[in-house]
């Protein structure tokens, strides 16, 4: 079994999107056990609480809402990788996202539109200004989707479809660059006990810790599939039976079903 310090031991600079917290901070945190002569450049709006003085971490605020921002985010990400880091494969790890929950007429305009914004364009964005220096160096592409990508997720419509498109993209993406020397990997977690489900609306406790997964255990099971040059990982065992499952359902009932069940969670999970 390829180990995660294999994993990480190729890369030269790692760029994670979203590292001040959950799934973006463990994959810092991770990177600071196993490989610390690796650059870690973070794009977040708040700088991470991390207590990592031997890591080489280069903190670039942006908003990935704003396009203005993650164009100069991504020059100076440039600027970094073309000065202070050594040459060697890069490492993107596209992880900042958010979501809502609640019948879409009732969440603000606002929100789901800026969820659109940082959950696609930006990911899109960020991507096509970093790759001709990830084909130029060799490396490889995470994108954190979810296994609510799929099937259709009443009360959850945008989240659910940003995710969709996430998985495909980067599935598609992975073949338009097979031989590149550009790996793409789509990574599929279920519910994390994260700071995600705050900002959704979701209560304290709305992740169960039976069926939950925590960031670490999502972060390790998504370096160990870059190890193995997988293209897509569903974390957990119970969140793959899930997504095989609801993947081959017909959408129309596969909708029904996730309306249903998310109808039922909402009631007793959700701040009102």
């Amino acid at each position: 079994m390829t180990s995660i310090a294999d994993a990480l031991s190729q890369y030269a600079v790692i760029i994670v999107t979203g590292g001040s917290s959950g799934i973006g901070k463990a994959f810092i945190e991770r990177i600071n056990d196993v490989n610390r002569t690796v650059v870690v450049c973070n794009l977040s709006r708040r700088k991470p609480e991390l207590n990592l003085s031997q890591l080489k971490l280069r903190h670039v605020p942006c908003d990935l809402s704003d396009q203005a921002q993650i164009e100069r985010a991504a020059a100076e990400v440039l600027k970094i990788m073309r000065g202070e880091a050594a040459q060697g494969k890069v490492l993107l790890v596209n992880n900042s996202g958010f979501g809502g929950y609640g019948r879409s007429e009732e969440l603000p305009r606002a929100h789901q539109t800026e969820m659109v914004d940082v959950n696609v364009r930006a990911l899109v964005d960020l991507t096509m200004r970093l790759l001709p220096e990830l084909k130029a160096r060799g490396g490889a592409v995470v994108n954190i989707a979810s296994t609510a990508a799929f099937q259709p997720t009443a009360f959850m419509a945008v989240y659910g479809a940003t995710k969709a498109f996430v998985l495909h993209w980067s599935l598609a993406l992975g073949e338009e660059l097979r031989g590149s020397g550009v790996n793409v990997l789509a990574v599929c977690p279920g519910p994390t006990a994260t700071e995600f489900f705050n900002r959704a609306g979701m209560k304290k406790g709305a992740v169960s810790d039976q069926w939950g997964q925590t960031s670490e255990q999502v972060v390790d099971e998504a370096l160990r599939a870059l190890a193995r040059g997988r293209r897509q990982v569903v974390t957990g065992w119970v969140n793959w039976v899930m997504a095989a499952v609801s993947s081959r359902l017909p959408k129309p009932f596969g909708a029904r079903v996730g309306a249903v069940v998310l109808a039922k969670f909402r009631m007793s999970k959700v701040n009102t």
